[in-house]
Protein backbone atom coordinates (compact mmCIF):
# COMPACT_ATOMS: atom_id res chain seq x y z
CA UNK A 1 0.00 0.00 0.00
CA UNK A 2 1.35 3.24 -1.24
CA UNK A 3 2.22 5.93 1.66
CA UNK A 4 -0.29 8.63 -0.17
CA UNK A 5 -3.34 5.51 0.69
CA UNK A 6 -2.35 5.06 4.33
CA UNK A 7 -2.47 8.80 4.77
CA UNK A 8 -5.87 9.13 3.32
CA UNK A 9 -6.99 6.13 5.44
CA UNK A 10 -5.32 7.48 8.79
CA UNK A 11 -7.14 11.06 7.74
CA UNK A 12 -10.72 9.81 7.32
CA UNK A 13 -11.38 9.44 10.93
CA UNK A 14 -10.14 12.47 11.90
CA UNK A 15 -11.77 14.46 9.26
CA UNK A 16 -14.98 12.63 10.19
CA UNK A 17 -14.84 13.94 13.72
CA UNK A 18 -14.49 17.67 12.50
CA UNK A 19 -17.58 17.35 10.26
CA UNK A 20 -19.46 15.87 13.07
CA UNK A 21 -18.21 19.24 15.03
CA UNK A 22 -19.20 21.29 12.18
CA UNK A 23 -22.21 19.70 11.75
CA UNK A 24 -22.73 19.94 16.04
CA UNK A 25 -21.91 23.99 15.95
CA UNK A 26 -24.55 24.84 13.17
CA UNK A 27 -27.32 23.48 15.70
CA UNK A 28 -28.73 26.44 17.92
CA UNK A 29 -26.97 26.94 21.37
CA UNK A 30 -30.22 26.13 23.44
CA UNK A 31 -30.33 23.09 21.36
CA UNK A 32 -26.61 22.38 21.97
CA UNK A 33 -26.76 23.23 25.94
CA UNK A 34 -28.97 20.64 26.06
CA UNK A 35 -27.19 17.59 25.31
CA UNK A 36 -25.70 17.04 28.60
CA UNK A 37 -28.71 17.48 30.17
CA UNK A 38 -30.38 15.09 28.64
CA UNK A 39 -27.39 12.27 28.84
CA UNK A 40 -27.17 12.64 32.49
CA UNK A 41 -31.49 12.37 32.49
CA UNK A 42 -31.17 8.85 30.26
CA UNK A 43 -27.83 7.51 32.29
CA UNK A 44 -30.02 8.64 35.75
CA UNK A 45 -32.99 6.33 33.95
CA UNK A 46 -31.07 3.69 32.99
CA UNK A 47 -28.89 2.91 36.42
CA UNK A 48 -31.90 3.65 38.64
CA UNK A 49 -34.16 0.91 36.28
CA UNK A 50 -31.83 -1.90 35.70
CA UNK A 51 -30.78 -1.77 39.66
CA UNK A 52 -27.10 -0.63 38.70
CA UNK A 53 -27.66 1.53 41.86
CA UNK A 54 -30.16 0.75 44.89
CA UNK A 55 -33.75 2.92 44.71
CA UNK A 56 -32.60 3.92 48.61
CA UNK A 57 -29.84 5.81 47.27
CA UNK A 58 -30.68 7.39 43.74
CA UNK A 59 -34.52 7.44 42.91
CA UNK A 60 -35.45 7.47 39.87
CA UNK A 61 -36.45 10.59 37.28
CA UNK A 62 -40.29 9.24 37.86
CA UNK A 63 -40.28 9.04 41.80
CA UNK A 64 -38.70 12.69 42.08
CA UNK A 65 -41.61 14.28 39.26
CA UNK A 66 -44.19 12.47 41.50
CA UNK A 67 -42.44 13.74 44.72
CA UNK A 68 -43.16 17.55 42.83
CA UNK A 69 -46.75 16.90 42.17
CA UNK A 70 -46.85 15.59 45.69
CA UNK A 71 -45.18 18.86 46.96
CA UNK A 72 -47.18 21.04 44.77
CA UNK A 73 -50.36 19.70 45.19
CA UNK A 74 -50.48 20.20 49.18
CA UNK A 75 -48.95 24.30 47.61
CA UNK A 76 -45.83 23.73 49.75
CA UNK A 77 -43.75 24.02 46.61
CA UNK A 78 -44.53 27.34 45.86
CA UNK A 79 -44.24 28.66 48.86
CA UNK A 80 -40.75 27.23 49.82
CA UNK A 81 -39.19 28.30 46.24
CA UNK A 82 -41.56 31.98 46.90
CA UNK A 83 -39.64 32.47 50.77
CA UNK A 84 -36.61 31.47 49.02
CA UNK A 85 -36.48 33.54 45.72
CA UNK A 86 -37.49 36.55 47.92
CA UNK A 87 -34.60 35.86 50.40
CA UNK A 88 -32.05 35.77 47.17
CA UNK A 89 -33.65 38.80 45.44
CA UNK A 90 -33.70 41.00 48.62
CA UNK A 91 -30.00 40.12 49.59
CA UNK A 92 -28.76 40.58 46.12
CA UNK A 93 -29.94 44.16 45.42
CA UNK A 94 -28.81 45.37 48.86
CA UNK A 95 -25.48 43.62 48.91
CA UNK A 96 -24.73 44.90 45.20
CA UNK A 97 -25.92 48.01 46.16
CA UNK A 98 -23.20 48.33 48.65
CA UNK A 99 -20.57 46.67 46.92
CA UNK A 100 -20.85 49.11 44.43
CA UNK A 101 -20.52 51.77 46.37
CA UNK A 102 -17.59 50.69 48.67
CA UNK A 103 -16.16 49.45 45.58
CA UNK A 104 -16.15 52.76 43.85
CA UNK A 105 -15.19 54.22 46.89
CA UNK A 106 -11.79 52.07 47.27
CA UNK A 107 -11.60 51.60 43.34
CA UNK A 108 -11.34 55.85 42.93
CA UNK A 109 -9.87 56.74 46.10
CA UNK A 110 -6.31 55.77 47.47
CA UNK A 111 -7.60 57.15 50.91
CA UNK A 112 -10.20 54.65 51.21
CA UNK A 113 -8.36 51.77 49.53
CA UNK A 114 -5.59 52.55 52.32
CA UNK A 115 -8.50 52.51 54.97
CA UNK A 116 -10.59 49.87 54.21
CA UNK A 117 -8.84 47.47 51.70
CA UNK A 118 -7.56 45.87 54.14
CA UNK A 119 -10.52 45.45 56.62
CA UNK A 120 -12.86 43.95 53.87
CA UNK A 121 -10.34 41.76 52.39
CA UNK A 122 -9.83 39.98 55.73
CA UNK A 123 -13.75 39.82 55.71
CA UNK A 124 -14.54 38.37 53.11
CA UNK A 125 -12.22 34.86 53.45
CA UNK A 126 -14.60 34.89 56.64
CA UNK A 127 -16.72 31.32 56.08
CA UNK A 128 -20.51 31.76 54.92
CA UNK A 129 -21.44 29.43 57.88
CA UNK A 130 -19.13 31.07 60.36
CA UNK A 131 -21.45 34.28 60.19
CA UNK A 132 -24.61 31.93 61.05
CA UNK A 133 -24.33 31.93 64.79
CA UNK A 134 -23.05 35.88 65.43
CA UNK A 135 -26.21 36.66 62.92
CA UNK A 136 -28.46 34.52 64.95
CA UNK A 137 -27.52 35.87 68.40
CA UNK A 138 -27.98 39.66 67.26
CA UNK A 139 -30.97 39.30 65.04
CA UNK A 140 -32.47 35.86 65.97
CA UNK A 141 -33.67 33.79 63.53
CA UNK A 142 -35.85 35.67 62.07
CA UNK A 143 -35.68 37.37 57.97
CA UNK A 144 -33.49 39.67 58.84
CA UNK A 145 -30.50 37.54 59.79
CA UNK A 146 -31.10 35.50 56.83
CA UNK A 147 -31.22 38.00 54.27
CA UNK A 148 -28.40 39.87 56.11
CA UNK A 149 -26.43 36.52 55.03
CA UNK A 150 -27.31 36.63 51.77
CA UNK A 151 -26.65 40.27 51.62
CA UNK A 152 -22.99 39.24 52.77
CA UNK A 153 -22.62 36.88 50.29
CA UNK A 154 -23.53 39.07 47.52
CA UNK A 155 -21.52 42.50 48.60
CA UNK A 156 -18.06 40.89 48.47
CA UNK A 157 -17.97 39.83 44.88
CA UNK A 158 -19.11 42.98 43.81
CA UNK A 159 -17.07 45.11 46.08
CA UNK A 160 -13.90 43.07 44.63
CA UNK A 161 -14.50 43.40 40.89
CA UNK A 162 -15.67 46.99 40.88
CA UNK A 163 -12.83 48.66 42.92
CA UNK A 164 -9.86 46.25 40.84
CA UNK A 165 -12.07 47.34 37.46
CA UNK A 166 -11.69 51.14 38.47
CA UNK A 167 -8.46 51.07 39.35
CA UNK A 168 -7.44 50.03 35.78
CA UNK A 169 -9.20 52.35 34.04
CA UNK A 170 -7.36 53.92 30.91
CA UNK A 171 -5.44 57.11 32.77
CA UNK A 172 -5.41 58.88 29.50
CA UNK A 173 -9.36 58.34 28.78
CA UNK A 174 -9.75 59.69 32.44
CA UNK A 175 -7.16 63.06 31.61
CA UNK A 176 -8.97 63.53 28.60
CA UNK A 177 -12.32 63.66 29.87
CA UNK A 178 -10.89 65.97 32.75
CA UNK A 179 -9.95 68.07 30.10
CA UNK A 180 -13.22 68.89 28.51
CA UNK A 181 -14.20 69.48 32.24
CA UNK A 182 -15.41 66.18 33.39
CA UNK A 183 -15.09 65.46 37.05
CA UNK A 184 -16.54 63.99 40.31
CA UNK A 185 -19.91 61.86 39.79
CA UNK A 186 -19.83 63.27 36.06
CA UNK A 187 -16.61 61.87 35.44
CA UNK A 188 -17.78 58.66 37.54
CA UNK A 189 -21.26 58.25 35.32
CA UNK A 190 -19.75 59.13 31.80
CA UNK A 191 -16.38 57.51 31.47
CA UNK A 192 -15.23 55.62 34.26
CA UNK A 193 -18.33 53.19 34.88
CA UNK A 194 -19.26 52.74 31.15
CA UNK A 195 -15.30 51.73 30.83
CA UNK A 196 -16.06 49.47 34.03
CA UNK A 197 -19.49 48.08 32.89
CA UNK A 198 -18.57 44.19 31.69
CA UNK A 199 -16.60 43.95 35.02
CA UNK A 200 -19.47 45.24 37.20
CA UNK A 201 -21.70 42.75 35.46
CA UNK A 202 -19.02 39.47 35.86
CA UNK A 203 -19.29 40.80 39.65
CA UNK A 204 -23.33 40.92 39.73
CA UNK A 205 -22.89 36.98 38.25
CA UNK A 206 -20.45 35.79 40.79
CA UNK A 207 -22.68 37.59 43.45
CA UNK A 208 -25.88 36.30 42.51
CA UNK A 209 -24.31 33.21 42.42
CA UNK A 210 -22.87 33.59 46.00
CA UNK A 211 -26.78 34.93 46.97
CA UNK A 212 -27.64 31.50 46.55
CA UNK A 213 -25.12 29.64 48.33
CA UNK A 214 -25.60 31.62 51.67
CA UNK A 215 -29.25 31.49 51.22
CA UNK A 216 -28.99 27.81 51.77
CA UNK A 217 -26.49 28.27 53.96
CA UNK A 218 -28.78 30.44 56.27
CA UNK A 219 -31.91 28.26 55.83
CA UNK A 220 -30.26 24.91 56.77
CA UNK A 221 -29.43 26.24 59.94
CA UNK A 222 -32.31 28.09 61.40
CA UNK A 223 -35.44 28.30 58.69
CA UNK A 224 -38.97 26.63 58.85
CA UNK A 225 -39.69 27.34 55.03
CA UNK A 226 -37.51 27.69 51.74
CA UNK A 227 -35.18 25.66 49.93
CA UNK A 228 -32.74 25.03 52.65
CA UNK A 229 -35.23 24.18 54.90
CA UNK A 230 -36.79 21.83 52.41
CA UNK A 231 -33.56 19.74 52.05
CA UNK A 232 -32.47 19.03 56.15
CA UNK A 233 -36.47 18.45 56.07
CA UNK A 234 -35.73 15.84 53.47
CA UNK A 235 -32.75 14.71 55.09
CA UNK A 236 -34.58 14.09 58.28
CA UNK A 237 -37.15 12.00 57.21
CA UNK A 238 -35.11 10.26 54.45
CA UNK A 239 -36.82 11.72 51.59
CA UNK A 240 -34.28 11.62 48.79
CA UNK A 241 -36.60 12.06 46.41
CA UNK A 242 -37.70 15.88 47.59
CA UNK A 243 -33.53 16.18 48.37
CA UNK A 244 -32.68 15.70 44.93
CA UNK A 245 -35.77 17.87 43.71
CA UNK A 246 -34.68 20.53 46.03
CA UNK A 247 -31.10 20.32 44.49
CA UNK A 248 -32.80 20.66 40.99
CA UNK A 249 -34.80 23.45 41.96
CA UNK A 250 -32.11 25.54 43.30
CA UNK A 251 -29.50 24.78 40.26
CA UNK A 252 -33.18 25.56 37.87
CA UNK A 253 -33.77 29.02 39.78
CA UNK A 254 -30.20 29.47 39.88
CA UNK A 255 -29.66 29.61 36.37
CA UNK A 256 -32.94 31.51 35.63
CA UNK A 257 -32.06 34.38 37.87
CA UNK A 258 -28.51 33.95 35.82
CA UNK A 259 -29.98 34.27 32.37
CA UNK A 260 -32.14 37.11 33.55
CA UNK A 261 -29.07 38.67 34.63
CA UNK A 262 -27.26 38.41 31.55
CA UNK A 263 -29.92 40.11 29.53
CA UNK A 264 -29.08 43.20 31.06
CA UNK A 265 -25.89 43.04 30.85
CA UNK A 266 -26.37 42.65 27.24
CA UNK A 267 -28.59 45.64 27.18
CA UNK A 268 -26.48 47.63 29.15
CA UNK A 269 -22.99 46.55 27.80
CA UNK A 270 -25.29 48.29 24.29
CA UNK A 271 -25.85 51.04 25.98
CA UNK A 272 -23.27 52.40 27.67
CA UNK A 273 -20.09 50.92 25.95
Amino acid sequence: MSSANQTQQASTPVQARESLGVKLLKLPHWLLALILPIIVLLTWQVVTTTGIVAPWSLPTPAAVVAAAGELLEGGELGKHVGISTQRVLLGFFFGSLLGLLFGALVGLSRLADALLGLSIGALRAVPSLAWVPLLILWMKMGEDSKVTLVIIGAFFPVFTTVALALRHVDRQLIEAARAFGLNGLKLLRTVQLPAVVPSVFSGLRLALAQAWLFLVAAELLGASMGLGYLLTDSQNNGRIDRLILTIILLAVFGKITDALLSVAERWAINRWT
